[in-house]
C-alpha cells in the first residue's frame, strides 16, 4: 500500500526561514491532461486562422504558418507561464499552476527547461513516458519538472486568504532571492494564524528589504506577499 499512498496523499510541504511550513497540494495526470487539452484547442485555433491568412501568399505564407507554427509550440507554454503567475489559459481554467518546486515564482530559464523536454516526454507516442513519470514519483513530476525543479500545484481561488482582494500588491525594490519570496508568501498565508506581535517579529528579520518596522513592516510584507502570488 505504500506505493499507493503518495497517488491518494497530494500534500506538499516546504519549510522556510523561520521554521515556518508552507502546504500546498500537487497536482495528478487528469487535471494537467484537461488543461493540456484546452491549450491544444486555443493553439490549434490560432494556427489554423494563420493558416487562413496565409493561404493568398502561396510559399511565401507556407513559410510564415511554419515559423507561427514554432513560435507558438515552444513559447506559448514560456510565456504563459512567465508572465501569467505559471497558468496557461489551460492551466488557469482548471485551477492549476506551474511554481518552482520551493513554491517561488517559475523563471523564464526552468520554463523553457520543462517545455523544451516535452519532446521527450511525448515518446514513444502521446506522451506515455511523461505518463508513467508523473505517477512514479510522489510530485507527479514529469521529466520535464525533474530536469527544472518545477511543480504543478493547485491554485483554487477558495484557498487564498479572505483579505488578500483587499491588499494592494507592491513590486519588490530590490532582486530577491527564491527563499525571500517564500517567505512573503507564506507570511501572508499564515498571518491570519499569527498574533500582532509575532507577525511584528517575523517582519523584523526582513526589515533591510522592507524598510519598514512594526505594523509598516507587517503591512510591507503583506503587499511584497501578494505580488509574488500574483494578486492583480
Amino acid at each position: 500500500m505504500k506505493g499507493v499512498n503518495f497517488l491518494l496523499d497530494t500534500s506538499y510541504r516546504v519549510e522556510i526561514p523561520g521554521g515556518i511550513e508552507l502546504e500546498t497540494q500537487v497536482v495528478g495526470p487528469v487535471p494537467r491532461f484537461l488543461a493540456f487539452c484546452i491549450d491544444l484547442i486555443i493553439r490549434g485555433i490560432i494556427l489554423f486562422v494563420i493558416s487562413l491568412i496565409s493561404i493568398p501568399f502561396g510559399k511565401l505564407g507556407f513559410g510564415f504558418w511554419f515559423i507561427t507554427l514554432f513560435l507558438v509550440e515552444w513559447f506559448y507554454p514560456v510565456l504563459f507561464e512567465v508572465f501569467r503567475n505559471g497558468q496557461t489559459p489551460g492551466k488557469k481554467t482548471l485551477g492549476i499552476s506551474v511554481v518552482h518546486d520551493d513554491l517561488t515564482p517559475v523563471s523564464f530559464g526552468t520554463s523553457m527547461v520543462r517545455n523544451l523536454l516535452r519532446s521527450v516526454d511525448f515518446l514513444p507516442f502521446f506522451y506515455l513516458f511523461g505518463l508513467l513519470t508523473m505517477v512514479s514519483n510522489p510530485r507527479f513530476q514529469r521529466l520535464g519538472d525533474l530536469a527544472a525543479g518545477t511543480l504543478v500545484i493547485s491554485v483554487r481561488e477558495s484557498s487564498k486568504p479572505a483579505e488578500i482582494d483587499n491588499i494592494t500588491p507592491q513590486a519588490p525594490a530590490i532582486s530577491l532571492l527564491r527563499n525571500e519570496q517564500t517567505a512573503m508568501v507564506d507570511f501572508l498565508h499564515r498571518s491570519q494564524q499569527l498574533s500582532l506581535p509575532r507577525q511584528q517579529e517575523l517582519a523584523a528579520i526582513l526589515e533591510g528589504v522592507t524598510h519598514s518596522k512594526n505594523d509598516n513592516g507587517v503591512e510591507q510584507l503583506h503587499r511584497l506577499g501578494a505580488w509574488f502570488l500574483g494578486v492583480k
